[in-house]
């Protein structure tokens, strides 16, 4: 029981990831000045037997983490836009799914219908591919 009456939590195992990620953080604090050889030493060395989250949280806790690089930015803004195209993609078979149960129902074949809204969408996803991209980010002030 904790001092609120609940029951206590056990703290969550780390794995070897968790730890690495939790060295990289703390190197590009190092690179950056944020520490010392010194602390940057002993607080790898803590990192590297921390058993819990909470342990590893406590080495970090104090750094920014660190600005992805360029071409990490541009996999996460890729691994998006391929995920808006699955959206696309669903919304293709669910729009379809009706105009084919409507023409079923009609008993004829009539407008493609989801030709537009389809159309639309993928022009907007084209654009945002083929559109130059703002490196500074939003403007601040």
């Amino acid at each position: 029981m904790d001092d609120r009456g609940e029951p206590a939590v056990p703290a969550m195992r780390v794995s070897d990831r968790e730890r690495d990620a939790a060295l990289e953080v703390l190197a590009a604090a190092l690179a950056e000045g944020r520490l010392d050889t010194s602390e940057h030493e002993v607080r790898s060395r803590s990192a590297l037997r921390a058993r819990t989250a909470d342990e590893l949280a406590s080495l970090t806790a104090d750094l920014p983490a660190p600005t992805p690089t360029r071409s990490e930015q541009d996999r996460g803004d890729l691994r998006e836009w391929l995920a808006e195209w699955r959206y696309w993609l669903g919304g293709a078979v669910i729009m379809s799914g009706i105009w084919g149960v409507r023409c079923a129902r009609e008993g004829e074949l009539t407008y493609y219908w989801p030709v537009t809204p389809l159309g639309v969408w993928a022009a907007v996803l084209i654009a945002i591919a083929v559109w130059p991209r703002d490196d500074e980010g939003p403007a601040k002030g």
